[in-house]
This record gives C-alpha cells, sequence and structure tokens, in this order.
C-alpha cells in the first residue's frame, strides 16, 4: 500500500513527466534492456549501459541456483559452522547487512557478521567476535581487487593458516565476476566455493544476485519467498502497466522532478524493522545520480524533527510494516505534508516484501537517470580517492610516512579538537553555508553505538541550527556510498572529515603497512579529491578519545553557531 501526499506544482509535474515516460514507451524499452534510453547520442556512455542491466533478470535467473545454495549451506551446518564473515565493500556488503538486521539469522544457521572498516580496531573486533575454527569467510569484490576486501581476505586467510595449515582455504568462499584476481586467487588457495556472479550487474544493483543471496543462504533466510517479492514487484512494473500506475517510475518521477525543481534532499523515513533499508537506498540513489553536477542526496538516520527544521529542498519517503503498531511516524508524515514537504509513504504487508523493494527502488533509480539525463550505472569519480590513497601509499612505502593534502593555497591540513585556532576556523567554516547546502560527517575512527550516539547528537545540532541536511557515515565505508555524489554531485556540501588515533594496529599480510596506515591513506586521499573539485572541508583531529573529541566538537560547534 502506497500514499503520495504532494504539493499541487509537484503533482502535475510528476504527471506531465509520467506521460513524457509513457510516450518514450519508457517501461517497454527497459525491460527490453534498450541502452538508448539513458544518453541516446553517446555510444560510449550506452556501451557501458548494456553491461550494467543484468538485474532486471537476474532475480528469476538464480531461481534454479537456491536449491544448490541451501545444500551448501546444510553442508557448513553439518561441518559444524556457526559463523560466518563477509568480507566486502558498498554493494557487496550493503544488501547482506540490510536483510541480516530486517530478516533475522534463521535458529541453526549461521550468524552473519559484516567487516567493511579498515579500522584496525573494527578488524580486531570481528575476530574477537567468532571462533575462527568454525567461521566460514565470503570474499565478496565484483571487480576483485577492491583494497579494503583484498586486505581483509589477506588477514584472515593468514589467521586461518596458523590454525589450519594447507586447509585454511576450506573456510573460504569467493563472490566475484568471470576473470577477476579474486577468481583466481580462491583457486589457488583452495577455496571451498567459487560464486561466478553475471558481469553485467553493477555492485549497487546487485542485491538480488549472489551477492545478497549467498549471505541470505548461509543465515537461513528463504530464497524462494524473497524472490517471489522481487516477482510480484516486477509484474506490478511491467513493460505493460501505464507509467501513470507504475509505483516504480511514479516514484522515479517524483524524485527526478523534485530535485529539478531544487528538492534533491531525499529524506528516508523508513520505521523499525525496516529502518536498515535506508542504508542500501543511501548508496543506489547516490552513487546513480550523484555526477555530472547534478544528483540526489539521500539523508538516512537523520532523526525525525519539527516540520520547521527542514528546508524547502527535501522530499520524504516513509516505509513501514502494516503488521507493526504505529511508532509516530504516522502523524509525523502528516505533519510535513501540511507544511507543504512532499512526501511519499509505502506500507509492507511482510519483511519479506524487502525483495520487492529492492527491485522497486532499481527501476525507479534507473527512470530517474532518464528524467536527470545522466547515466545512472556508472561512477566516473568513484577512482579519484583511490588513485589518491594509492599515491599515498607509495609515499608511504618510499618516505616512511603519509604526506599532508593541504588546502588550496595552503593554510592548515587538520585542526586538533583541542586546538585554540579551531573555534574561529568552524566560524569561518559554517559562515560559508547556504540555503540548499548540506553538512556531511565522515568519522574515520571505529564504528560503535557509543561514537554513533555521539556523532548522531552533533548532526542534529547542525540540522536544527543551520536548517540543512545532513548525512554521517564512517569512513570508508561511505567511499563505497555516497563517495560519488560528494565529488560528482551538486557542490552543496559542507564536509567534516573527523579522524583519530588508532591505539594499535593490524599488519595485513604481504604488505609493508597496516589497516591504519591504509585507513589514515583514505581518509586523506579522499579530503584532497574533496578539494580538487573546489569542495568545502575541514579535517578536525578528535584525538585519542574519539567519543569524548566528538562531545567537545559538539560545543564548539554550538559555539561557533553562536557567533
Amino acid at each position: 500500500m502506497d500514499q503520495w501526499l504532494l504539493p499541487a506544482w509537484l503533482n502535475a509535474a510528476m504527471g506531465r513527466r509520467l506521460e513524457a515516460l509513457e510516450a518514450d514507451r519508457f517501461g517497454v524499452r527497459l525491460w527490453e534492456a534498450d541502452a538508448t534510453l539513458w544518453k541516446p547520442d553517446d555510444e560510449g556512455h550506452q556501451g557501458v549501459i548494456r553491461n550494467a542491466l543484468g538485474w532486471l533478470s537476474v532475480f528469476e535467473a538464480v531461481r534454479g541456483d537456491v536449491a544448490t545454495l541451501e545444500s551448501f549451506v546444510d553442508d557448513l551446518r553439518s561441518e559444524g559452522y556457526r559463523s560466518a564473515v563477509l568480507l566486502g565493500m558498498g554493494g557487496s556488503s550493503l544488501a547482506p547487512e540490510v536483510m541480516r538486521d530486517v530478516l533475522g539469522v534463521r535458529e541453526g544457521y549461521l550468524d552473519l557478521h559484516v567487516l567493511d572498516s579498515t579500522d584496525p580496531a573494527a578488524v580486531l573486533a570481528v575476530e574477537a567476535a567468532v571462533d575462527l575454527e568454525t567461521t566460514a569467510f565470503i570474499v565478496a569484490s565484483k571487480s576483485g581487487g577492491t583494497t579494503e576486501t583484498a586486505s581483509f581476505h589477506a588477514y584472515f586467510y593468514e589467521r586461518l593458516k596458523e590454525l589450519d595449515g594447507d586447509h585454511a582455504g576450506h573456510h573460504f568462499m569467493a563472490i566475484t565476476d568471470e576473470g577477476t584476481s579474486l577468481q583466481k586467487e580462491a583457486l589457488d588457495q583452495g577455496f571451498r566455493a567459487v560464486f561466478v556472479n553475471p558481469s553485467d550487474i553493477g555492485g549497487r544493483y546487485s542485491a538480488l544476485s549472489f551477492f545478497g543471496l549467498v549471505p541470505a543462504a548461509f543465515m537461513g533466510i528463504d530464497l524462494e519467498r524473497l524472490l517471489d517479492g522481487a516477482r510480484a514487484v516486477a509484474v506490478a512494473c511491467g513493460p505493460e502497466v501505464p507509467a501513470s500506475e507504475n509505483p516504480a517510475l511514479r516514484l522515479g518521477a517524483l524524485l527526478g522532478e523534485a530535485a529539478l525543481a531544487g528538492r534533491d534532499k531525499l529524506t528516508l523515513l523508513a520505521e523499525p524493522p525496516l529502518r536498515p533499508l535506508g542504508a542500501w537506498v543511501e548508496q543506489l540513489v547516490a552513487e546513480s545520480t550523484g555526477k555530472e553536477g547534478r544528483g540526489i542526496l539521500p539523508v538516512d538516520l537523520e532523526t525525525p524533527g519539527d516540520p520547521a527544521v527542514y528546508g524547502d529542498d527535501r522530499v520524504f519517503v516513509s516505509v513501514g510494516l502494516q503488521t507493526v503498531a504505529a511508532t509516530g511516524y504516522a502523524q509525523q508524515v502528516m505533519d510535513l505534508a501540511a507544511a507543504g514537504h512532499p512526501v511519499v509513504g509505502w506500507e509492507l504487508g511482510d519483511v519479506y516484501e524487502l525483495g520487492g523493494m529492492f527491485l522497486l527502488w532499481e527501476i525507479a533509480v534507473a527512470a530517474t537517470g532518464r528524467v536527470l539525463d545522466i547515466d545512472p550505472f556508472d561512477q566516473p569519480n568513484v577512482q579519484e580517492s583511490k588513485d589518491n590513497t594509492k599515491r599515498l601509499l607509495a609515499g608511504f612505502v618510499a618516505g616512511g610516512e603519509l604526506l599532508e593534502e593541504l588546502p588550496e593555497g595552503g593554510g592548515r591540513a587538520a585542526f586538533p579538537v583541542d586546538d585554540d585556532e579551531l573555534p574561529a576556523a568552524l566560524a569561518a567554516f559554517f559562515a560559508q553555508a547556504r540555503a540548499g547546502d548540506y553538512v556531511a560527517l565522515q568519522a574515520y575512527v571505529q564504528p560503535g553505538e557509543r561514537v554513533w550516539d555521539d556523532l548522531q547528537a552533533l548532526r542534529l545540532e547542525l540540522r536544527d541550527r543551520l536548517r540543512l541536511a545532513t548525512t554521517l557515515g564512517y569512513g570508508p565505508r561511505f567511499l563505497h556510498s555516497t563517495g560519488q555524489l560528494h565529488k560528482g554531485g551538486p557542490n552543496t556540501g559542507l564536509f567534516l572529515q573527523l579522524v583519530s588515533h588508532d591505539q594499535t594496529d593490524v599488519e595485513i599480510p604481504g604488505r609493508p603497512y597496516g589497516f591504519s596506515v591504509l585507513k589514515r591513506a583514505q581518509a586523506r586521499g579522499d579530503l584532497g579529491a574533496l578539494r580538487a573539485h573546489g569542495c568545502r572541508a575541514l579535517r578536525i583531529d578528535l584525538g585519542d578519545d574519539p567519543g569524548a573529541g566528538v562531545r567537545r566538537l559538539a560545543a564548539l560547534v554550538a559555539g561557533a553557531l553562536d557567533q
């Protein structure tokens, strides 16, 4: 069941756009995998697009593999495996994490842990949470060469060699494309299995492929039921359904038209237990639309506030369950609509409709790409931060230290949180804020509940005082989620990069540096990429205690905003 509470002007604009999509036969041509729907005059883009539309059919193609996956997991269980660790980033990890948090782990199946942080303490925390001898490791990388994933793989493979010698590979399985270096390495190391994913599926569109379904099978999730949810959406959004009656095309038209009118902050209001879905939507929307100076900023896990704290750059999408008692969101939705904000709401009948939500959002974002005249399947700016990181690491190997990335024209590379000059720097930084901007908190610290609560308090202070949208992400995780939009989208972000001092480092086997150095290089590399694009960015060193550092920073921010 869906609900559309739109201002008259946006409802009319959406209606006109749906008429145009119908006239262009968008729905029919989409299911025909017609690459000319996007960038019709650019054959180069069309080549990329043709190799990126496999998600339209994969949810049906994988049905034939369900029994094999279930049998594979049964073998693991019979051998005494109790846990699984997914080593991946972005599109290789977000969907399984969402499935775990929404659908749960079935009793007797493998408890899934996700490692997507290069923070050394985070690596050690995952290791401490499992019994290595009864743990299966899933190495997931489309390209096969993702730096973070390769580092996680190297570390845990070495740990298993210490415990199980030449049989270490039996604890590992890989998910990757055909012909990657990971596929070869998996064969060389005696991995238990290699799941070769169709190469015509991009990472953020891979939820219903092996990248999502293999970890789901490990958790005992009912795969057929999950895929049934996708099939139901495929029928509701099929090629013969008029655009005006197609919920995915309606959402895509709405988001695109709203963005063109300046409402380019998509704010997600997901109720428990569907709240984790926002992390996946965040990557899909940001990485697909944030390019060529255009884009839609997804705002996830920003605690709802009074309508007065929101600017006129917002669109709200609410997702809940019909079977769960209202938690206050229903009234908040009505209040937002009454204040003139566009609101779309979905109520799902069952958590397994999550499979349908994956497909619905994928179709919607494909349609949004058409509206914004962009290619929703590439990510042209992602490589910039990676290249900077490689250069910094090469400098470290050669000289034993990481070089600082200085702002253009000189100035301070970073401000310690107790620096006397920081209050003035914060005041000058926030003085640059203007209507339609957003504030991004980029936290290169160990993920944890306490520090997250401190960061959330800081982001709400910024939202309520500046009346701007806020985002919060851990580094380097966000580089594989919102990082493309930060550099390729509209230059409307104010970026606060928060770093801390690691209390220990963890060696990466085969490399002359550990995870701490890698994380610091990633932070500095991304900051350099932001500054190269003329973005407003400030790095703050939180010191030895990130939580205390954030709380100190929050007090300084409040003082700066009072000036």
